[in-house]
C-alpha cells in the first residue's frame, strides 16, 4: 500500500529566474505528511539560465534558471515551444507523472500542458493527469494559445492557491476557471508559496486524501480485473461467465476446489466461482490518519516570503 503510494509522482515547476531547489525549499513550509509521504517529488530546474537578476539573489544561492521569456504585457513569448517540447521528452523519460504542481510561471506552464494535453496536442501516450496544484498562476494571453490550451474546461482535479495581497490576484482566479469544479484556497499573503493556517492545512489535506483514495481504488480495481481475467484463464471455458458476487463472504471460494468430485459438490454451485467484494476505505479515513508534523525552518523561510513578493 505504501509503495502504491511512493509509485505517484508530481512533477514541480519553479517560479521565474529561482531553481527547483528553491521550489523545494518553499513547499518545505507545507506539513510534509500533505505531499511528502504521499508522492514522490520532482523538482527539475527550468530550460535555460536566468537571463537577469533574480530576485532572490542574497536569499538563495545560485544558479537560477527560467523556462521561457515573455515581454511586459505577457502577450509575445521566447523558446516557448522549446520549453514544451524540453518538459515533453522530461515527462516521457521520467514519468508517468500523477500530477503536476507550479508556482507562478511553473503554474502558467503547468496548466498550459494539461490544456495541450487534453487537446491532444502533447503527451499522446501519457496517462491522463490526476492533479494539480497551482500556487500564484496565470493563463497566457496569445490567442492562438488560449484557442487551443483553454477551449473547454480541464477535467483535472486542481488547487490554486490565491493570495490577497498577490499581483497576479486576478490572473489566478481566471486560471481557475479553465478547470472543472477546482478548490480555491485563498491567503492574506502576496506572491509568494504561502504558510498554511490550520484551515488550509486540512481542506489541503482532504482534497489529497481523495486524490489518494481513488489512486487506491483504480488500483485495487485494475488488480481486481486482472485477477479475474486470470482465473478466466485458468478456468475451463463452460464455467468463464459464471461467476457470483458474494459481498457476505469475506474469503474467495472456488466451489469446484471445495469438494473431490462434482456429486460433493450442491446442484446449484456446480459450475459457478464464488468471488468476494472487499469493502473499501473511504476518503475521510485516509485524512483522519495523517499525522502533523511542522518544521521548523523560520529564519530562511521568512526571507523566502519576503523575497517572493517581487517576483
Amino acid at each position: 500500500m505504501e509503495g502504491q503510494n511512493q509509485n505517484m509522482k508530481i512533477l514541480c515547476l519553479h517560479g521565474f529566474r529561482t531553481s527547483g531547489k528553491f521550489l523545494q525549499k518553499q513547499i518545505s513550509k507545507w506539513d510534509p505528511s500533505l505531499f511528502l509521504h504521499h508522492f514522490q517529488m520532482d523538482f527539475p530546474d527550468g530550460l535555460f539560465s536566468a537571463g537577469g537578476k533574480s530576485d532572490i539573489e542574497g536569499i538563495f544561492p545560485p544558479p537560477y534558471f527560467e523556462w521561457f521569456q515573455f515581454n511586459k504585457e505577457f502577450t509575445e513569448y521566447t523558446n516557448l515551444e522549446e520549453c514544451i517540447s524540453h518538459l515533453c521528452q522530461y515527462i516521457t523519460h521520467n514519468g508517468p507523472f500523477h500530477g503536476l504542481l507550479g508556482f507562478s510561471q511553473g503554474a502558467t506552464l503547468g496548466a498550459l500542458l494539461l490544456g495541450y494535453k487534453a487537446q491532444g496536442k502533447v503527451l499522446k501516450e501519457h496517462p491522463p493527469f490526476k492533479m494539480f496544484v497551482s500556487i500564484s498562476g496565470s493563463k497566457f494571453r496569445e490567442p492562438s494559445i488560449c484557442e487551443v490550451a483553454y477551449k473547454d474546461k480541464i477535467n483535472v482535479k486542481s488547487v490554486h492557491f490565491i493570495g490577497a495581497k498577490d499581483w497576479l490576484k486576478l490572473p489566478s482566479e481566471d486560471l481557475a476557471t479553465a478547470f472543472h469544479d477546482p478548490l480555491i484556497i485563498r491567503h492574506p499573503q502576496g506572491h509568494t508559496v504561502p504558510r498554511l493556517d490550520e484551515v488550509s492545512t486540512e481542506q489541503l489535506r482532504k482534497w489529497i486524501a481523495n486524490i489518494v483514495f481513488d489512486n487506491k481504488d483504480s488500483i485495487s480495481k485494475g488488480e481486481e480485473h486482472d485477477e479475474q481475467e486470470t482465473r478466466k484463464v485458468d478456468t475451463p471455458n463452460e464455467m468463464q461467465n459464471n461467476i457470483i458476487d458474494d459481498d457476505n463472504n469475506n474469503n474467495q471460494i472456488n466451489a469446484l476446489e471445495s469438494a473431490t468430485t462434482e456429486e460433493e459438490i450442491p446442484k446449484e454451485m456446480q459450475n459457478k466461482i464464488i468471488i468476494n467484494n472487499n469493502n473499501q476505505i473511504n476518503a475521510s479515513e485516509f485524512a483522519g490518519k495523517e499525522h502533523k508534523v511542522v518544521i521548523q525552518d523560520k529564519s530562511i523561510n521568512t526571507q523566502i516570503d519576503a523575497s517572493q513578493d517581487a517576483l
